[in-house]
Parts: structure tokens; sequence; C-alpha cells
């Protein structure tokens, strides 16, 4: 659908005999094309059937858009101005196979300038950490089949809902033949960036879902999420998880949160896998190092939004309420 869509902007491009001008890397038209725009996007929505359909026109439009109003000025990325990359200076870092991020993301957080969870696939790889946006259908597919091969003993949400069924990492039973990483009978070969990299079988990994989004958004991709493992599963709510204590990380200084107990995406993976490392099953699989990778990330790309606010004389949001909460 978002292909549909875009080409669908294409057509109305042409029709208009003018470019289309999107003010803003978030795919916001101007003029009279964005009249023209609203209007057939409005009739579209008003002819949907239900509920699912709209959601998947709703994002696949998100989508279209922003892809559209980053070209030639987003690196597609870091998702930085491309004067701002910070490509050349990222360190990639191998994780542990056995582990596998799902970052489940709104569509109003995609190609956003100061989102976190982007720096997991950056770091570990699109292997290890893989982006599924909220209702585009073949993105949830592939998860779900994912989860489905793995089961729901090595599937949990990170979200902090205290009505859901939630466990401490130190809770968690880490199931001996996925430890066995040695073992390459379990493993899989794969390609990333000219190099060939083991992987786990789909059916072994532990599946972490990161729901990706403002605090708003993320209550209904938490509610999606719980409907479907319903679907699936049955019985009870997906299990969640809760952290052993959120630290402020760096990037709190340009994005404050609501309160000192919630974290960015980023911030959330570092304290999963520094908590994960204390487990004795997962001890021998460095997962401290990947944290400190995922914290290296955090301070490139907070470098990188700072030096651009100060280029543009905008100072830096809340630095010494920041330093005070520290």
């Amino acid at each position: 659908m978002v292909k549909k869509t875009i080409d669908d902007l294409n057509l109305l491009e042409r029709e208009l005999e003018i470019k289309l001008n999107f003010c803003t890397p978030r795919g916001k038209l101007q003029g009279q094309e964005r009249i023209e725009e609203d209007k057939k996007h409005r009739a579209t929505y008003k002819d949907l059937l239900d509920s699912e359909q709209k959601l998947q026109f709703f994002t696949a439009r998100q989508v279209a858009c922003r892809l559209l109003g980053s070209r030639g000025y987003l690196c597609q990325n870091c998702w930085l101005p491309l004067p701002d990359c910070m490509c050349s200076n990222l360190i990639q870092h191998s994780l542990w196979p056995g582990i596998r991020f799902w970052l489940y993301m709104h569509p109003k957080d995609f190609l956003r300038k100061n989102n976190t969870g982007k720096l997991l696939w950056q770091v570990f790889g699109k292997e290890a950490a893989c982006l599924c946006i909220f209702g585009i259908q073949e993105h949830e597919e592939t998860m779900w089949n994912a989860f489905k091969l793995a089961g729901r003993d090595k599937v949990w949400c990170l979200y902090p809902d205290t009505n859901s069924n939630v466990h401490c990492v130190e809770e968690l039973s880490i199931p001996k033949h996925v430890v066995s990483s040695s073992d390459e009978s379990l493993m899989r070969y794969i390609h990333i960036c000219g190099g060939i990299f083991l992987q786990m079988d789909d059916r072994l990994s532990l599946n972490f879902i990161l729901v990706d989004g403002t605090w708003r958004n993320s209550r209904a991709m938490f509610c999606r999420l719980k409907e479907h493992a319903h679907a699936v599963w049955g019985g009870e709510s997906l299990p969640c998880l809760a952290l052993s204590h959120s630290n402020l990380t760096v990037m709190h200084r340009l994005r404050p949160q609501p309160s000192l107990d919630r974290t960015c995406t980023a911030g959330a993976a570092v304290q999963l896998l520094y908590d994960l490392c204390l487990l004795e099953e997962l001890e021998p699989e460095c997962l401290d190092q990947s944290a400190k990778a995922l914290e290296n990330s955090l301070d490139l790309l907070l470098n990188a939004l700072s030096g651009r606010r100060q280029r543009f004389g905008k100072p830096i949001v809340r630095a010494q309420r920041w330093k005070e909460n520290v």
C-alpha cells in the first residue's frame, strides 16, 4: 500500500504539472497541492469499510509522504540531514545471535531525526533488530510469523503496563538449547554488508518487542500487540518485562521524558542488555559490551543533533535540568 500511495502522489504531481512541495521531512504538503491531495485522501479514507483498512491507509500515507519529503535532505540510514550524517562515525557491533529486537514503530516516528530506535539496526544490523511499522500489514505479518515459530515462551514486550502479565528480567527462564550458541547446527549463515555472519534459527531466538512511539501513541500500539497475541495464543496477555531501573540517557537532554522512570527506545534496550548479562545463563555472551556499543551510538546521535541546534542558534533543551536530576 505504501508503493501505491507513492504512485498516487506522483500521479497527482503530473496532473497538477507542479512539483509537490513537502515543507518538512515529515511529509506535510504546502500550497494548492496540499488542498488537492487532502481532498483525494479524505475521499479514499471515507470509502474504506473497516478500521483495519483505515489504519493501513493512514500508515501508508504517513510513510509515503515522509519518504518523498526526505528525498535529497535526510540520510536514509541515520535519518539525519545529509550535512549532519553520523554514519561514518558509527561503529557496528555483533549482538549475540540468540537475541532479536523488534522495533514496533509508529509511522509518525518513521524518519524522525531524534528517533533512537533506528540505532539498534544501525549498530547490531537488520537481522538482529527488525523494523516493524505499526499498520504495515507485511511488516506485522513477518513479525508475528517469527513469534509463532519461536513460541510464546520466547517473546516479551518492553512496556510499563501495570495491568498486564509483567515479569522482571531476573524471572526469565532461558531454555538451555537457546544458550548453546556455539552449536552451529542451531545456526544459519546470513549475509550483511558483504560479510557472512551466524544467525540463530528463528525457532530458538529470544524476541524482545520495543514499542517505539510517543507515550500516547504507544498505548494504541500495545493494545494491538495484545489483541494479536490473544488471537495467536489465547489465554493470558502478552508477557511484559519490567527493567530493574531506568537510568537517564544522554538523549534526555534533547528529549525529556514525562517522568524519570521512562526512557527512550534505545535507552530501554541498553538497560535490558545490562539486565540480561546478569543472568547466569547469558553471562558468557558479553551482552554488556553490546549495551556499551549502543550507548556510544546514543552519544553520537546527541552530538549530531546538538551541533545542528547550536548552528541554528537553538539551545539544548533542558540541559541544566537534566544535570540536576543526575
